[in-house]
């Protein structure tokens, strides 16, 4: 099987080599930019010559704020690049693993999300990825949209890298305690999509890890695993954090359609350890 990884040096592509290289597939391909840029429409044909069995793009501009400031790019990046992924794989036959974000829901409080919930993005960054998904979908039936949160892995910026950085230079925090989602472990990402890919039962899965947590929840668990939980914290509510765009509140989502094919990933607690471990 050739497996073609678009972002690849990003955290979940970097995941996504170690689990494939570990299983022994007969060929990985890893596409980053400059050479091939999703936004351009090349991208159809070389998907074509390549003729990949199976694509999975871990690529995407995950600047939510700076969306707002540069909408074009942002669609350039989160939808153009789906389309043209999918294009190609429609010309070939091959399967697409397109990782999309809870970020497409309005994360009422209370609220909790499956797979085939109405969206209702709030913001650019997620208003482009949601016409990911959807010009996606209309270029290819052999098509998986999974769908992660608060995504963190070895070597990546994100928020337990930032958590613990800001602990060592300012010595006491203040971190969100209303905002909700599922921290999501990339290599426990990355080990699901491999099993999703063996079933061919396309559709929408949500591989997020098992419970849910605030900001602040999330922060403690970081700072402990790190041999830093004597730094003080101080919870916080959104609007004590003023930001370009508020994300949602309460985006938590259900692992339910891969569940049901036993699919599903460690609670966020363990894969918290194992990140904190692989430093």
């Amino acid at each position: 099987m050739h497996i073609l990884i678009v972002g690849a040096h990003g955290q979940l592509g970097r995941a996504l080599q170690t689990v494939f290289t570990r299983k022994s597939y007969n060929q990985i391909t890893l596409w980053n930019r400059p050479d091939h840029d999703l936004t351009k429409p090349r991208v159809v044909d070389q998907i074509t010559t390549l003729r990949p069995d199976v694509v999975i793009n871990a690529a995407a501009w995950t600047n939510v704020d700076g969306a707002e400031l540069n909408p074009e790019a942002a669609y350039a990046a989160n939808s153009l690049g789906p389309k043209y992924l999918a294009e190609g794989c429609s010309r070939c036959n091959a399967q697409l693993v397109h990782v999309s974000t809870n970020e497409i829901f309005a994360g009422e409080p209370g609220c909790y999300y499956r797979e085939y919930d109405q969206p209702a993005p709030g913001s650019v960054y997620a208003r482009s990825k949601l016409a990911g998904e959807i010009a996606a979908r209309q270029a290819l039936e052999r098509l998986y949209i999974v769908r992660v949160a608060w995504l963190f892995g070895p070597g990546g910026n994100n928020f337990p890298s930032k958590i613990t950085a800001a602990a060592d230079k300012m010595g006491a925090l203040r971190v969100v305690a209303d905002e909700i989602g599922n921290p999501t472990y990339a290599p426990d990402v990355a080990e699901a999509i491999a099993q999703l890919i063996q079933l061919e039962h396309f559709g929408s899965y949500h591989l997020v890890n098992g419970g849910q947590a605030s900001r602040f929840e999330f922060a403690q668990a970081v700072l402990q695993a790190n041999h830093r939980s004597h730094i003080p914290l101080t919870p916080i509510a959104h609007t004590e954090w003023p930001r370009p765009v508020l994300p949602p509140r309460h985006a938590v989502l259900i692992n339910q359609a891969a569940a049901a094919w036993g699919i599903e990933l460690r609670p966020w607690q363990e894969a918290v350890a194992a990140y904190a471990a692989s430093q």
